[in-house]
């Protein structure tokens, strides 16, 4: 059996103690195998959701028989040392400093000292890494008209148009609150759930359990970017070189996954390339039965 982890915009009150850990998330998802007595599933995640899926494959692999990653084997599920992670590595040098003090215990100040001589460096080039991706940042896409919001069929149209793809129905419903006519209103708040997940990203290196991790390289940015081909084809060039060292390192720290690149596509790659993630997914499966 088959189940995909996706979505957090209508999800249950946020934790009482405010703890989006990556692992948090994921023994949310062993509770709900647990409810539903799901014995060894196979579970499918798409961006973010990533990180659960590494969650538990690094702490209970006796718990599934394997995870499918859609474009979701980023930092935040496979950690890569030698190209590091902007936000993973900010908060661990955030963590030290906040426990470093000058006049503390000799050895615990020695310690300390160490850890950020080994992480200073390592941040210098997140921060580098970071100033290049902005500065080849491509254009900016539009947003929706009043039209565009009349119905969700003229969302996933505007979207269709704008970005190469629809979003689907029951993601939209996620995202906006829907008026009493089926037309889209207001944006629901994500931001603070979103921030505390991306803040709760943790190092994953170890995951032992099969693996599909289906990559998409060089995400195209749409019909709206062609309006400016010189920005559009920088940005492209820079992110298929991103993406391709990422899917490499995915590759060489797990080598015993089965990792798939679909060059110059979209973050929504199973909709997208919809029978190419199928066909790479029933051929996974099958070396499972």
């Amino acid at each position: 059996m088959t189940h995909e982890i996706s979505g957090h915009y209508t999800s249950s009150p946020a934790p009482h103690d405010n703890n989006y850990s990556a692992d948090r998330l994921g023994d949310d998802v062993l509770a709900v195998l647990d409810a539903l007595k799901l014995d060894r599933p196979i579970l499918v995640g798409h961006s973010i959701a990533g990180e659960e899926l590494s969650s538990i494959g690094s702490r209970h692999p006796e718990r599934v028989a394997g995870l499918v990653y859609l474009d979701a084997g980023y930092a935040y599920a496979y950690y890569n040392k030698s190209l590091g992670d902007f936000g993973i590595d900010l908060a661990e040098l955030r963590a030290t400093l906040d426990q470093f003090k000058v006049g503390m215990n000799l050895d615990d100040e020695k310690h300390h000292i160490s850890e950020l001589q080994e992480q200073l460096p390592r941040f210098e080039s997140d921060l580098t890494n970071l100033r290049g991706n902005l500065d080849a940042t491509g254009p900016k896409s539009p947003n929706p008209s009043p039209a565009d919001l009349a119905s969700i069929a003229a969302f996933q149209s505007w979207g269709k148009a704008t970005f190469g793809y629809a979003v689907p129905e029951a993601e939209i419903r996620e995202q906006f609150e829907i008026t009493p006519t089926e037309g889209l209103g207001k944006h629901r708040d994500e931001q603070a759930a979103g921030l505390a997940i991306i803040g709760g990203e943790q190092k994953y290196t170890d995951i032992r359990v099969p693996i599909l991790a289906v990559y998409a390289v060089g995400h195209s940015l749409g019909p709206y970017a062609n309006k400016d081909p010189v920005a559009r084809d920088a940005g492209l060039a820079r992110d298929e070189a991103n993406d391709e060292a990422i899917a490499d390192g995915f590759q060489k720290g797990l080598p015993s996954a089965r990792v798939i690149q679909i060059h110059h596509t979209y973050h929504y790659i199973f909709i997208t390339n919809e029978a190419d993630v199928l066909r790479e997914m029933r051929a996974f499966l099958s070396t499972l039965q």
